[in-house]
């Protein structure tokens, strides 16, 4: 099939190579002429791991191709993937410009039929939008031209994109009943990927739209939730980890997304909790008082790991030093959106604090969104972070974290302090060792 794909961030690079690697032929789009020409050099411009070796793989064989020229990308493919940002417009919703651009882009330059697809994360009611400028702007040239608009969110996790992407746990199609064509395209497109059993969830456009938004508002609330029991169980003298493991055995709760921590981050979760909570609002007339809890909850979670390190060491930390282990939002990604690095660095570094940070992706993402904070050095690994620092906050769960050699991080540091946002680490063990240990919710 030739499929066009509108966009190559996470998601429509992801989505353009993985079904390049199938035999489709794949034309990527993108405005951004540096990060076209990045890709078309052989670079890849974000960290997905497994990624590059799939994009070389797929252009080396002739069916991955990246251009800037919009007339050629709309000629090219049947099938036409949005797969643009949304960024949260002013009042937390979703900025839809790039989107409808995009449609209308497709309805100025398109000389047959096309199937549009909203990959892009979209609040209900998008596709609707969608065809409406594809409409508009076929009447502008009075052109009689058939077309489909469905709906086709997608589910990858940053870091397992390319596995979520070729194993997929469910692929939902929305399309109005009677779009047999583009049901039937979308079918055979996604049949190398429905192989085992059948993924495939077919369902109105509106539906699938809000699937989306209520999976990942689903996450979102696990997360908070494990949070404010991880805030209750330090005041109650209970262990989290303990209460995980008890909760999780239920079958109807599970093990998932159950995590204590120092609050979610990245492009997904805070973006989309507030785009529903404001739709409802805007679109519904209602309030959605679990969802705006979620929020609050994750905000007032990003500044726990700072508040201890106040209540151990006072509120003026002139003078002080912190290592800082992880800045990404998550492990196996360099997404410093939303990250709560950047809340916890900002915190010590009004209180007059310097921090010595280290992340094994992520440090070239992080010197741009965290370039005018002062006092901030980027370390060359987490031995040189720790060196003469006062202690050491862990923020992000990477692996190479999971197992340091403690007797060095006491020897490096000025006193045996660990803050550890992740609970990463045995408590007992830790304190063992005579360090001062301060996870969260243990």
């Amino acid at each position: 099939m030739k499929i066009t794909i509108i966009g190559t961030g996470y998601v429509g690079l992801v989505s353009g190579a993985c079904l390049a690697d199938v035999g489709n032929d794949v034309l990527c789009l993108d405005l951004d002429e540096k990060k076209i020409s990045t890709l078309e050099s052989g670079g890849i411009p974000i960290h997905e791991p497994g990624l590059d070796a799939i994009v070389e793989r797929n252009v080396r064989a002739g069916r991955l191709h990246f251009t800037t020229d919009v007339k050629k990308a709309v000629d090219f493919g049947t099938l036409q993937f949005i797969a643009v940002g949304t960024p949260p417009d002013e009042d937390g919703s979703a900025d839809l410009k790039y989107v409808l651009a995009a449609a209308r882009n497709i309805g100025r330059h398109m000389t047959e039929y096309k199937l549009v697809i909203d990959k892009s994360t979209v609040p209900v009611g998008t596709a609707d939008k969608v065809r409406a400028a594809l409409a508009d702007e076929l009447a502008k040239r009075g052109a009689a031209l058939p077309f489909s608009v469905v709906s086709n969110p997608e589910f990858l996790k940053e870091g397992a994109a390319v596995a979520d992407f070729a194993k997929p746990d469910r692929i939902v199609i929305g399309a109005a009943a009677d779009d047999k064509r583009g049901i039937e395209l979308m079918t055979e497109l996604y049949a190398p990927f429905n192989r085992n059993h059948d993924r495939l969830i077919v369902m109105d456009v509106r539906s699938a739209e809000l699937t989306k938004y209520a999976a990942n508002a689903m996450l979102a609330t696990r997360i908070s939730f494990m949070n404010e029991m991880a805030l209750l169980a330090e005041r109650l003298g209970a262990d989290i980890e303990a209460v995980r493991h008890g909760i999780g055995s239920d079958p109807r709760i599970g093990y998932h997304f159950l995590y204590a921590g120092c609050g979610y981050g990245g492009s997904c979760f805070p973006k989309d909790v507030q785009a529903v909570i404001r739709t409802a609002r805007q679109d519904a007339g209602m309030e959605l008082r679990v969802l705006g809890a979620v929020e609050a909850a994750n905000e007032a979670q990003k500044q726990v790991l700072s508040k201890k390190v106040v209540q151990r060491f006072g509120e003026d930390l002139a003078g002080r030093t912190f290592a800082v282990w992880g800045l990404a939002f998550k492990p196996n990604t360099d997404d410093m959106r939303e990250a709560p690095s950047r809340v916890i660095i900002r915190e010590l570094v009004a209180r007059g604090a310097r921090i010595s940070a280290y992340d094994p992706v992520a440090m070239t993402e992080a010197r741009r969104v965290l370039a005018d904070t002062p006092g901030l050095h980027f370390a060359a690994s987490p031995m040189e972070a720790l060196a003469g620092a006062d202690a050491l906050l862990i923020v992000t769960e990477w692996k190479e974290f999971r197992s340091p050699d403690f007797d060095a991080v006491v020897a490096a540091l000025k006193q045996p302090v660990i803050f550890d946002g992740r609970n990463l680490y045995d408590p007992k063990a830790v304190r063992e060792r005579g360090i001062e240990y301060f996870p969260i919710g243990r």
